[in-house]
């Protein structure tokens, strides 16, 4: 396995934004914007890329709508089809986020992990689940229920956080137990709300946790719920807390790095915060 591995994220606009437009065609449009960002990515020799949180839709969580349940789809299911025909066709890992559908009426926030053969690995369902400031997202998902798996890739062990998980270190840490060696984070969050945060978070999980992540956040606003304009930035962190790369707060861009895994060794044989942990003094985390 490499030691040098090159990453890729993708952060996009929604294209269509008229709520007339049935949420087929909706999610037909931001698939086939991400289409050739993906070969784009293809191109620049990203070995493992992630997609925003429901990529190939709008975030549709300010709504209580029911219309937007038509968007869920199973996992494995077409959509995680197609990335793995793209993923063997360019021997890329992609972690591809979606809207779930488990079984009739039960729905999650999840993210399907393809191998570089195409082979799908399995799923991540978001565990934390806000319901405030406008994020009605308890409507749309139930709180995930598989645990904190890292898939062993063919280039690096991945882990996946969704959006809101990342203001909870305890799921980050046990990522990191499990073995993570880069852990993304699709987002969708606005400008106003926790800004302020997402430079601070996410750093300080790669340090505490020593390992790399991705951050991933959509561009722009989307009607008709104009919550606010997501500020893009997606970047790329070292188990420093070093930023090595970074987006835009406005363009949609594919952001790539090339992430040193050999550094996570270097890092915790510095910091040996996995040592001296002290899980035995941690009871009232858990109500022990």
């Amino acid at each position: 396995m490499p030691s040098i591995v090159r990453c890729g994220l993708i952060q996009c606009s929604n294209p269509t934004n008229d709520e007339s437009v049935p949420v087929a065609d909706i999610q037909k449009a931001m698939l086939d914007k991400h289409l050739p960002m993906i070969e784009e990515a293809a191109k620049r020799g990203v070995q493992v890329l992630c997609l925003q949180e429901i990529f190939n839709g709008p975030y549709f969580c300010p709504s209580q709508d029911k219309r937007w349940y038509a968007a869920a789809e199973p996992i494995p299911g077409p959509t995680t089809s197609l990335m793995q025909e793209l993923a063997r066709k360019h021997n890329m890992v992609i972690v591809v986020p979606l809207y779930e559908e488990a079984m009739r009426g039960v729905y999650y926030n999840s993210a399907a992990v393809i191998d570089a053969d195409g082979t799908y690995l399995g799923k991540y369902r978001k565990h934390h689940i806000p319901q405030t400031s406008g994020f009605w997202e308890k409507y749309f998902f139930k709180p995930g229920d598989g645990g904190y798996p890292v898939f062993q890739t063919k280039y690096a062990k991945v882990g996946v956080y969704i959006c809101y998980d990342r203001h909870f270190p305890e799921g980050a840490r046990i990522l990191g137990l499990n073995g993570a060696e880069i852990v993304f984070n699709p987002s969708a969050t606005v400008a106003g709300l926790s800004q302020y945060l997402w430079k601070l978070e996410q750093p300080a999980h790669a340090v505490a946790n020593g390992y790399f992540v991705g951050a991933i956040n959509r561009v722009g606003t989307e009607a008709p719920w104009n919550i606010g304009r997501f500020y893009g930035t997606s970047y790329f962190v070292d188990p420093r807390g070093n930023f090595i790369a970074t987006a835009s707060e406005t363009e949609d861009e594919v952001v790539v790095a090339d992430v040193d895994l050999d550094m996570i060794d270097e890092v915790r044989h510095t910091w040996q915060f996995y040592r001296d942990r002290r899980p035995d003094s941690y009871g009232p985390l858990t109500g022990g």
